[in-house]
């Protein structure tokens, strides 16, 4: 038997068998891209099954995620905890082996992919990880931090354009232990690339600083020595990323090689019969030689070994440096400080914009938290991310001569940074977050749409908040943003109204297991004599009156203060008003109901939610009685201080619009 022969069949029988079974799914990819894989898992990769969370593992992403019948199919055969019923399951309610793979739900899977270019942009924050942890850890004779990522790809994943903003910004930063393996196999679901893709991607990656190398798999479709021999070059070249064009054939062995027809559907039982003649698999369904299994586990075994010996370096560091190793292990352990012991964290003393409010809180909180990394899409002096150097401490800037630098200049890059702090987030040691304009939001979504899929605390900074923004336009002033961010589950969005608040967003951020977007503001906005902690619960009585009121004004962001003269001005008038602060509506929707109750009393019907953004976030608290003070059309060009009266925001419209509302609810 020639095992190496017989592991890479197994590979391609075991992912069309499962396909088969589930009657759905995507056999052209792993069919054609086995080789690559088994090159790969067997003779590079340095991850242990038995430890899926080693620190110092080499990361494996699967960007072309409807391949992840292939992936499953290597991680059982590798040890794994996916077990041969596991690979029957595939794609049934409740497997470890979902469509495309998912992070937390299938051992030894890093990332979610599925969204094409996804996965590279991960693989670039995961890279980017390693450099920088490697430049803040390392000493000589400990390379405590020292692995390679490495993806897999296909056609799709590099048209999209989240891929070329990812793997130029690898290119400049040279990011040399990144690796991607292309599975260049010239179709697509509408039929061969020709049709849309007809760049020459070898030039098209050279020109970004990338390392270019060509496999034929066509002409010889397991040639691992030629595998091997690319990898291993990839490998040597630590000053610029790689990639390895592998020409495949989709679908190869099988009666559909070559045609899109075996990109996303089950190969049919004839023609998967017919692949494994081609194959000579004689072996029943799902069942493999033992000598396949012997095989992957000498894989597994150097790795466990390469891992005992990596416990013994950190034995030895952390003798030799005993706060570096502490730091390091804090860091991966994702710890942060108390908050409540951080002097001055909630303090501040004059009228500021929260972006100004939020600067003060970040680099109060840099020096206390060294995993903070991150940066801003272009746009830091004015988004105001930077950590600022002060006398005892440089951040710097990440960039190829300095690894070890905090902040990022992402670029004007807004999907592939927001990807990338996935990728960071994901790596561990980092606590990861990134800026942009509210308005730009759109071009983060499906990034930020991952991070609250994966569960991963990346902190979104988006400032310019309304019309606020002013001059430059509705292009630039969000409004259905806000509802927009609202509605991904495990998202919360935090738009508080001034720096306690802010600071409060911040705290919540940072002591959570889920994306949080900071919303804030351009424009100067007054501290709230009663604003306070209380934020962190998402809502809160701000300011209250005597009694039961006659009416609730809620609000958010620059329109609480809004809702405090316009509490005033109904005092005049006789009428009692509470104003509440709801900074975040997935907090508050966390709270006891109790709580909620007493904050948003069930007999007071009166309510006006007054906010510069879309009026669908409210409904839920408006009953039949009250009403909205919002945004339901685009902004205009003009200075801000011009656009609130004019769509609105005065507080006589605030007090009509309570009094209306009053009268409703008699």
């Amino acid at each position: 038997m020639n095992v190496q022969k017989t592991t890479i069949n197994a590979l391609r029988i075991l992912s069309a068998e499962a396909i088969q079974k589930a009657n759905s799914g995507h056999p052209g990819l792993p069919l054609g891209c086995a080789p690559i894989a088994y090159a790969l898992f067997q003779n590079f990769l340095k991850a242990n099954p038995k430890n899926t969370k080693w620190d110092n593992r080499d990361r494996f992403v699967l960007s072309a995620g409807h391949g992840s019948a292939l992936y499953y199919s290597l991680l059982h055969l590798y040890g794994y905890d996916v077990t041969k019923e596991d690979l029957m399951n595939f794609r049934q309610l409740g497997s470890k082996t979902p469509g495309h793979p998912e992070v937390g739900h299938t051992a030894g899977v890093e990332t979610t992919t599925g969204p094409l270019g996804q996965g590279i942009a991960n693989a670039v924050g995961m890279a980017m990880a390693e450099a920088h942890l490697a430049a803040k850890y390392n000493k000589p004779g400990f390379d405590v931090v020292d692995h390679y990522t490495y993806a897999i790809c296909g056609d799709g994943c590099l048209q999209e354009g989240i891929s070329y903003e990812a793997c130029s910004f690898a290119g400049t930063h040279g990011l040399g232990k990144l690796i991607l393996l292309y599975d260049d196999n010239d179709i697509t679901i509408e039929g061969d690339t020709d049709v849309t893709f007809k760049e020459n991607i070898g030039a098209r990656f050279a020109a970004q600083n990338w390392q270019v190398q060509h496999v034929d798999l066509v002409a010889s479709p397991d040639d691992i020595d030629a595998l091997n021999a690319a990898i291993a070059n990839a490998k040597a070249n630590t000053q610029k990323p790689s990639i390895i064009i592998c020409h495949t054939r989709i679908g190869y062995g099988s009666p559909l090689e070559g045609s899109e027809k075996s990109h996303g559907a089950p190969l049919g039982e004839a023609n998967l019969e017919k692949t494994k003649q081609k194959f000579g698999w004689n072996y029943a369904p799902f069942e493999c030689p033992q000598e396949v299994y012997d095989h992957c586990a000498k894989a597994a075994q150097a790795v466990a070994d390469a891992e005992a010996a990596w416990d013994k370096m950190m034995a030895d560091y952390q003798a030799a440096y005993p706060e570096l190793a502490a730091a390091y292990k804090s860091a991966m352990a994702g710890e942060k400080p108390d908050f409540d012991e951080i002097d001055g964290l909630y303090e501040f003393e004059k009228a500021m914009a929260t972006r100004q409010a939020s600067s003060k809180v970040l680099n109060t909180l840099a020096a206390k938290i060294p995993s903070l990394m991150g940066g801003s899409a272009d746009l830091g002096p004015s988004n105001l991310t930077e950590m600022k150097d002060t006398e005892n401490t440089k951040y710097g800037y990440f960039a190829a001569d300095n690894f070890a630098g905090r902040n990022v200049h992402f670029g004007i890059r807004e999907h592939a940074m927001a990807a990338i702090a996935n990728g960071l987030q994901l790596h561990g040691g980092i606590q990861a977050y990134c800026a942009t304009f509210f308005v730009f939001s759109d071009y983060c979504k499906p990034s930020m749409r991952l991070s609250a899929l994966m569960n991963l605390p990346v902190v979104y900074i988006m400032t310019h908040d309304s019309i606020g923004v002013g001059e430059d336009g509705a292009t630039h002033q969000p409004v259905e943003q806000l509802i927009m961010l609202r509605s991904i589950p495990g998202m919360k969005v935090f738009r508080p109204a001034d720096g306690k608040e802010t600071a409060a967003a911040w705290v919540s951020a940072l002591s959570g297991n889920e994306p949080t977007t900071l919303v804030l503001s351009r424009q100067t906005l007054p501290q709230c004599e009663n604003s306070s902690k209380e934020a962190l619960k998402g809502g809160y009585v701000l300011e209250d009156c005597d009694g039961t009121p006659d009416v609730l004004l809620i609000g958010t962001g620059s329109e609480i203060d809004l809702c405090v003269k316009a509490k005033a001005a109904l005092a005049e008038r006789g009428v009692k008003a509470r104003v509440v602060s709801m900074p975040c509506i997935e907090e508050f929707e966390k709270q006891p109901e109790a709580y909620k109750a007493s904050v948003l009393p069930t007999d007071v019907k009166a309510r006006v939610c007054v906010e510069a953004g879309s009026s669908y976030s409210w409904y839920r608290y408006l009953g039949d009685c009250g009403t909205t003070v919002c945004m339901d059309c685009f902004g205009a060009s003009a200075p801000g201080n011009k656009l609130f009266p004019y769509f609105g925001f005065t507080v006589e419209n605030v007090v009509e619009k309570a009094l209306a509302s009053m009268e409703k609810a008699k």
